[in-house]
């Protein structure tokens, strides 16, 4: 296994841990609050941002290895993630132009990984 491989997978890790804490943000911003203060401290919107902080960490690290050129390819999966994971968790539909949208941004990622 090359080390731009696992580097790669280190990336798109942090943008699947990123998404995640997108989905607890939307979460919390469900939820009626009895202050402002608590609508931003309560235990899911800190957890969300500690989350987006890590993320920027395991970012960081993988560029040591992934060229910079490539790293907003990675990120692209976000909008995938998002998109599933908004299906099961809040039961949104997804429609036949995200679902266009999912297969234009996968078969960007293969392509960029093979010609990379």
């Amino acid at each position: 296994m090359s080390e731009m491989f696992v580097f790669s997978c280190i990336m798109v890790l942090s943008v699947f841990i990123s998404s995640l804490s997108q989905m607890m943000l939307k979460k919390s911003s469900q939820t009626t609050y009895s202050s402002h203060l608590r609508e931003y401290l309560n235990p899911l919107v800190i957890i969300a941002y500690t989350l987006f902080f890590g993320c920027t960490f395991l970012s960081m690290y993988a560029l040591k290895v992934v060229p910079l050129s490539f790293s907003p390819i990675l990120e692209s999966s976000g909008y995938i993630f998002v998109t599933i994971m908004s299906y099961f968790f809040f039961k949104e539909k997804v429609t036949k132009r995200q679902i266009c949208g999912i297969m234009l941004i996968t078969s960007g990622i293969v392509v960029s990984s093979l010609f990379a």
